[in-house]
This record gives C-alpha cells, structure tokens and sequence, in this order.
C-alpha cells in the first residue's frame, strides 16, 4: 500500500511536469502489483485523466497553451484513441505487447541520444 502510494505521488509529479509516466505505471501495476496487462492499461488512463485536467489547466493559465494550434492534435488524437480502443479486443495482445515494448526501447534510446532543440518561447 506505501509503495503503491509512493508510485502514484511520483508519477503524479511526473505528470505535473507534463513528461508522463504512463508506461511506469503500467509496468508498476503488471510486474509491481501483478495485475493482468489489459486491465493495468485501463487502469492507467483513468489515472492519467484527472492528472492531465489538472496539468493542463496550470499550462493554460502560465500562457503556456495555444489551443488554436493545438486543438487539430486534440481533435485527432481523440479520433485515433476511440478507433484503437475500439479495434483493441479485435487485436492480438501478444503482438500488441511486443509492438509496446520496441516503442519503448526507441523512446528511450532518443530520450538518451538526441538533445532538445532550443524553442523561442516568444515565437508562437
């Protein structure tokens, strides 16, 4: 219950930042907690909603969102989610996890090799 606590305040924070950590509290829940794969995964999209409400309403007050340019990327992500969870149950899982785990390992292995580029905040 404390680890699973401690997990949770982390990866809140992380998500506070806006770096996420969906795939830690996935792999947190499956091999920390042994809850099946499929049901961790609904489980971390309800963690993540109200976390991401409360984040995305702190950017847009500090002037750090533009929904105009954004709102194109809201629209089709949220398109792209409810088809996935849609064809989902039709999908074989063993694929799909393997498919995970190399998005995974390139994220990681970016995230370690390639350097941000500068942003000008002024230039929105």
């Amino acid at each position: 219950m404390v680890a699973s606590i401690l997990v949770g305040t982390v990866l809140g924070f992380l998500a506070g930042l806006g770096i996420g950590g969906g795939s830690l509290l996935i792999l947190w829940l499956t091999f920390g907690v042994g809850i099946p794969h499929e049901t961790a995964r609904g489980i971390n999209l309800l963690f993540f909603l109200p976390a991401a409400v409360i984040a995305c309403f702190f950017r847009w007050r500090q002037g750090n969102v533009d929904f105009k340019k954004v709102l194109p990327a809201i629209l089709g992500g949220c398109a792209a989610a409810g088809i996935c969870a849609w064809l989902a149950p039709r999908m074989d899982m063993e694929l799909l996890k393997k498919l995970f785990g190399i998005l995974l390992l390139f994220t990681g292995i970016r995230e370690i090799l390639f350097k941000p580029k500068k942003y000008n905040r002024g230039s929105q």
